[in-house]
């Protein structure tokens, strides 16, 4: 025996009110596209037919109701029946002329959505194709009448009526409603009135008036410049906006969609490339596809193609302005620099223009790669912030030029200039290399200091650590701390073999060489006046406490990480000094 399957309104009610639509703000929309669709299908069969759409609010029974009115196509009695009061007949739909191709929305499930603040719907209609009005009455328990009555309604087209619920009165109040309306319609092709006032434009904003003003009401603060963009394939037009100002490029992209000028979202992602997060777009499409509840677009090939060709026209608009407007284009990387560097990993152009216009942290202060490269002939670089700004006093006083590559996609964009322009484009330092151009001290001095070094040669094994004297401008720094990469792997891989079990203390001590090369050079500059004076000491405790207060100062102004006993360090010899000093010893 064959049976129908029963379907709950509550039930479905809550289905879209908790699981598919954010708010029950939506059921303006989905009225607002049944009228659409309506005045569409209408236009189809006569092409003159009129196109508005009344919103305002009516008394009934004391209770504050809402009224929407359109002059579409209308309905008969049997299209009541197959829309209105039958779930899932697409069939039926299609074959009535409200196939999805050419409209808004799915008349009859978006209706639905009006239970979410209405406790009654009222519907009346009178259909273009002839015959008398009908009139559907339908509450939340699932009960509905459908009765004809030729004196309800004598234009052709359809009159909504709802009755809130106990507690959704405010949803129907005419302020909310105008703002509601507004928000999501105030693009639609058709006159759409709440209250006696037109709220739709007549033009899209992007094609009329002031494309930055429009910017600035939408952004809530002036763009930098405004880009149309347009991807005919899928009927997209619209503005990207440059924002003025830096964002996170964590930030979530939040562009503002339209569906046959229809508001999708103004927070939708995935419209353009994740390196374009310094862009906001607001575009009408025609054909782009959007989730079940119409509140983000679906990600598709479509979504896809459309990112790419978006993402390529804000490109050339970058090439274009580089071109045309260098002082923009230095203000624009100086709030952007993140993205367009991201690009520049990927884009020879983009790269060209980071090259010749954003400043990088140098030895001889902001330039650009371009100037860089202009006086040194090589980029030398240094893939550590903290490393560069160590050396670059040091660096600097012996005439070698370091540029600072230690943020985000330096290092990547410096391997794209070796790739592009050749090994001598640019090239990494390697702290050594800074050390070879230090300047050997007197043999007098270098000797004595060599002797005092003898004296703390525990405090250096200590550390793992061996001084190297040398003679380098500026004098007021006493000590630089360079670190041996090989040195540092094998001080890793015995800290990991202490806490390790034997036979994986075994393999990494198989891995690692077993030289006796200390993993930090301390390089003592005999310009240094206290340099100096430890050349002079007797007192083997004075030597030790020196040498390891110019370690512990050195490691502090390297900035990186202190170990344990670096801290260890650091506290003895604060305290011993000021014991010293106040004539305890």
């Amino acid at each position: 025996m064959a049976h129908t399957f029963g379907v709950d309104l509550r039930g479905i009610i809550d289905l879209l009110s908790h699981h598919l639509y954010s708010s029950p703000r939506v059921y303006v929309r989905e009225l607002l596209q049944n009228a659409v669709d309506a005045i569409t299908a209408r236009r189809a069969l006569q092409p003159d037919a009129p196109g508005e759409v009344v919103v305002e609010p009516v008394g009934s029974g004391g209770v504050g109701a809402l009224r929407i009115s359109d002059t579409g196509i209308g309905l008969t009695e049997r299209e009541v029946h197959d829309l209105l009061s039958t779930l899932g007949r697409t069939s039926k739909r299609d074959e009535l002329g409200f196939a999805r191709q050419g409209f808004l929305g799915q008349f009859g499930v978006g209706l639905l959505s009006a239970f979410l603040v209405a406790s009654e719907i009222r519907l009346t209609s009178r259909s273009a194709k002839g015959g008398p009005a009908v009139r559907w009455t339908a509450d939340a328990a699932g009960n509905y009448e459908v009765e004809v009555d030729d004196s309800a309604r004598a234009e052709v087209g359809t009159t909504i009526e709802l009755v809130p619920h106990r507690d959704s009165e405010h949803w129907l109040e005419t302020d909310v409603v105008r703002a509601l309306v507004v928000e999501y319609g105030e693009l639609l092709p058709v006159s759409v009135l709440v209250a006696g006032e037109r709220v739709t434009a007549e033009e899209l904003p992007w094609t009329a008036g002031d494309v930055l003003e429009y910017g600035e009401r939408v952004l809530g603060v002036e763009p930098f410049d405004a880009i149309p963009v347009e991807v005919p394939a899928v009927g997209l037009t619209g503005v990207a906006y440059v924002l003025p100002a830096g964002v996170h490029p964590g930030a979530r992209q939040s562009h503002r969609v339209y569906l046959k000028r229809m508001l999708v979202g103004d927070a939708i992602e995935g419209l353009l490339p994740e390196w374009a997060y310094f862009v906001r777009c607001v575009v009408d499409s025609s054909s782009l596809r959007p989730t079940a509840s119409r509140e983000a677009l679906y990600q598709d090939e479509t979504l896809l193609a459309v990112r790419e060709e978006l993402g390529r026209q804000v490109r050339d608009w970058l090439v274009r302005l580089d071109a045309t407007d260098p002082g923009r284009t230095a203000a624009l990387l100086d709030a952007h620099h993140l993205g367009i560097k991201s690009l520049a990993r990927v884009d020879d152009e983009m790269l060209r223009l980071v090259e010749r216009w954003l400043p990088y942290e140098t030895t001889e202060g902001g330039q650009t790669l371009r100037q860089f490269k202009r006086k040194h002939g090589t980029v030398l670089f240094l893939p550590d912030v903290d490393e560069f700004r160590q050396l670059a006093p040091v660096a600097h006083a012996q005439g070698v030029g370091l540029v600072n590559a230690g943020y985000a996609y330096d290092l990547e964009i410096m391997e794209r200039l070796v790739a592009l322009d050749g090994p001598f484009a640019a090239r990494r330092v390697a702290p050594t290399e800074v050390l070879a151009a230090l300047g050997d001290p007197e043999p007098d001095v270098e000797r004595a200091l060599r002797d005092r070094l003898a004296l703390a040669k525990d405090v250096l094994e200590r550390h793992d650590c061996e001084a190297v004297p040398r003679d380098f401008d500026p004098g007021s720094l006493p000590a630089l701390l360079m670190t041996n990469v090989e040195g540092e792997r094998k001080r890793d891989a015995q800290q990991a073999s202490e806490h390790a079990d034997p036979l994986w203390a075994e393999l990494l001590g198989s891995l690692v060489d077993t030289s006796s090369e200390a993993s930090q050079r301390l390089v003592l500059n005999c310009r240094n006046p206290l340099v100096r004076k430890l050349a002079t000491l007797t007192d083997t405790a004075l030597v030790e406490l020196t040498v390891e207060s110019l370690y512990v100062h050195a490691v502090l102004q390297s900035r990186r990480p202190m170990r344990p006993k670096d801290t260890a360090a650091l506290n003895s010899s604060f305290m011993e000094l000021l014991d010293r000093a106040v004539g305890g010893r």
